[in-house]
Parts: C-alpha cells; sequence; structure tokens
C-alpha cells in the first residue's frame, strides 16, 4: 500500500468560527478551531487532548459535517469535502461514525438493541432478509449475547449501551470512527475492556480512530500519536509515547504535571495558573501566554508555529524556537 493509499484523512489550516449572535453580523466571532492541519491513515489512532474549550469536540463535529468550516481543507480517502452540503455528504458520512460519551443519551430509548443496530445496516442497504443475521455478528464482534438483542437501553448496564453504540457504529462499515470521551462516563474495569475491544476491532477491520479524551493514560494506551489542543489550536503533536514522557510545551507539561499519582499530587509540578481563553477574545500571540511560567516577550505578540523538534514531536512554542522564524527566513535550522 503505498503513502498515499495510507492516508485517510488530512485536514490542513481549518479553521471553525461562529458569530455569538447569528443574525447580529456585529456579533464577536467565536474562534473555536483556529488553524489545524492533522493527517490520520488507515489503521491508525490519533488521539485528541485537552481542556473543556479547546476545540476538540468541535473539530470532532465539523469531521462528520455537524459543522461547517470556516476556512482550511478537510480530505477523506483524497476527496475534498470541506465544501460539500449536506445532501453530498450523505456518502462521506458513512465512512466516518461517532461514538459518544454517555451510550445512554446516545440510544434511542424507544429502540431495542438490534432496531438501533439495525439503522445502520439499512443506511448501507443490506437487504431485509440479511439485518437480523448482521445484528447478530455485531453484537459478537463487541462479545453482547445475541439475547441482548431485544432489549431496551434502560434494560442495559453502560458498559453494554456502550458495547451497541459501538457495534452500531461499526454497521455502516466505516473507515474512521471519532470517539469523544467515550470511556469518560465507565468505571475503571469497564473503561479497559472497551478499549481492549476497540484495539481488537482494529486489528480486525482496520478502522481508524479519532480518540477525543481528558485522560492522558487512556490516550497513551490506545492512541499511536497525540495532539495536545489549546485555544483552538495544536501546540504539541508526535508520537504518545514520546509526547506524553517528554512534553516540550509548557501546556502539555502543566496537564501531565496536574495528574494525581498514588502517593498525591505530583511534586514541583508547574500549575496551570487561571481560566482557559474565551474563544470569542482569545489573547494575542501564543493563547496559553497568560498562564504560562515560562512566556517570554515574543509569545504575546506572535502566535507560534507548529514546528518539528525532533522526527517523532512538533511544537508550537517561541520559548522552545526563539529564532525560529528569523532561522526560516535565513535558510538556518531546518524545524519543518
Amino acid at each position: 500500500m503505498t503513502t498515499t493509499e495510507k492516508l485517510l484523512v488530512s485536514v490542513n489550516d481549518l479553521c471553525v468560527h461562529f458569530r455569538g449572535n447569528p443574525k447580529n453580523f456585529k456579533a464577536q466571532i467565536i474562534k473555536a478551531v483556529d488553524g489545524v492541519s492533522f493527517e490520520i491513515s488507515r489503521g491508525e489512532t490519533l488521539g485528541i487532548a485537552g481542556e473543556s474549550g479547546s476545540g476538540k469536540s468541535t473539530l470532532a463535529r465539523t469531521l462528520i459535517g455537524i459543522n461547517k468550516p470556516t476556512s482550511g481543507s478537510i480530505k477523506i480517502l483524497g476527496e475534498e469535502v470541506s465544501k460539500y452540503s449536506n445532501a453530498s455528504l450523505r456518502p462521506i458520512r458513512k465512512k466516518i461514525q461517532m461514538v459518544f460519551q454517555d451510550p445512554y443519551d446516545s440510544l434511542d430509548p424507544r429502540f431495542t438493541v438490534a432496531q438501533s443496530i439495525a439503522e445502520g445496516l439499512q443506511i448501507r442497504n443490506v437487504p431485509k432478509s440479511e439485518i437480523s443475521s448482521e445484528v447478530m455478528k455485531l453484537l459478537s464482534v463487541v462479545k453482547l449475547s445475541n439475547s441482548l438483542a431485544t432489549r431496551f437501553p434502560s434494560q442495559l448496564s453502560g458498559g453494554q449501551r456502550q458495547r451497541v453504540a459501538i457495534a452500531r457504529s461499526l454497521a455502516t462499515k466505516p473507515d474512521l470512527i471519532i470517539c469523544d470521551e467515550a470511556v469518560a462516563a465507565l468505571d475503571v474495569s469497564v473503561r479497559a475492556q472497551i478499549l481492549n475491544l476497540l484495539q481488537d476491532i482494529q486489528e480486525q477491520t482496520g478502522v481508524s480512530y479519532l480518540f477525543i479524551s481528558h485522560d492522558l493514560s487512556t490516550l497513551r494506551y490506545i492512541s499511536k500519536n497525540v495532539a495536545i489542543m489549546y485555544g483552538g489550536r495544536i501546540v504539541e503533536f508526535g508520537n504518545s509515547d514520546a509526547v506524553l514522557t517528554n512534553p516540550q510545551h509548557p501546556y502539555t507539561r502543566a496537564l501531565i504535571n496536574s495528574v494525581p499519582t498514588l502517593s498525591g499530587v505530583r511534586e514541583h509540578r508547574n500549575r496551570i495558573i487561571g481560566e482557559p481563553p474565551d474563544p470569542a477574545n482569545l489573547p494575542t500571540g501564543c493563547s496559553f501566554s497568560p498562564r504560562c511560567n515560562e512566556s517570554i516577550s515574543q509569545c504575546s505578540v506572535q502566535t507560534p508555529k507548529l514546528l518539528q523538534i525532533s522526527p517523532l514531536c512538533k511544537v508550537a512554542c517561541h520559548v522552545r524556537f526563539p529564532h525560529a522564524e528569523n532561522e526560516a527566513s535565513e535558510g538556518g535550522k531546518n524545524y519543518v
């Protein structure tokens, strides 16, 4: 398989902006996603982390067509879809499915398990005579008993409901499944079971995942690469082990150091001071600079670019690259 054939999703300089009041053209512009670029290959898992309001869920909803991009490019299977109408997106949406945080909210309480899964099969135009057997196959894939097919969501445990949601997402044979905090509402033991299930499904089908989570240990376990988002931008990107073991951006370090350990909160940690920025009133320069105890004068006036620090990691930080702009223009060190 060539590099082009391996590439599933390519996002380039994506911006998703909203007006605070859609009817008022003078209303503040909310920059939910502001210049994000990344790629996902077939069979790969990209993890995304960041505080609430960093743009993670807006990014996911834009990929499946719920939100419309303000600018930038989204290519899926090599096809530019950012300008597609809702009708044109329907064939693409079969290839991208989403698993949400709360399976009880995402499953129709009036539908049985079999009816919920059958919806995706109907979208895939599976003959009626084969739907029942296909439902049973999907229940087997997610390790649920066929006897649950006639039950309603209220009759299932949280872990069982999430397995049904995963089975439903698999019904259209997607190339990409977006997991938006898909294990956050589950007990620790059940969470591990679902993560192992997702990995087994990936090995069997070659499906890719975009996995959004606040839990960095979850992302380290399931993701090949991880993107750390802040203020609508990616501030650090790379191999999950490299980024989470040796973080380079002050925000990534602060996130990791804020995680409690068995002996208590980490010692000598860099505490994150203040609140996340208002997406309708982002600071100039680096949006993290007002909360960063390492910031320099350049941070408050110039937005840092995401530059290569090693083959495994990219960082958007003036402290890490204080002369990157000058060196790039003078043909100096190659960061990209």
